[in-house]
């Protein structure tokens, strides 16, 4: 069988996805972990900066700031 990392991402997507649909959890649920938990990991990996974060994600510093106010999640580890 094949680890996670040899599977490739869309399909890794597409199996989450259908279990989420399965299990009737609502788009906006699903979005907001996603996004929660995708934050997390680039705040992880930089150490905390938001800076480099928002690069890693591609997106504007301003914008990862707002969006880890609304989800309040802590900068440290």
């Amino acid at each position: 069988m094949a680890s996670g990392d040899q599977i490739p991402i869309k399909d890794r997507l597409e199996a989450i996805v259908d279990e989420l649909v399965a299990k009737g959890i609502l788009w906006q649920e699903a979005a907001q972990q996603f996004e929660k938990l995708f934050i997390r990991r680039a705040l992880d990996q930089t150490g905390g900066k938001i800076g480099s974060a928002a690069r890693l994600m591609g997106m504007h510093r301003n914008t990862l700031a707002s969006k880890i106010r609304k989800h309040e999640i802590s900068k440290r580890k």
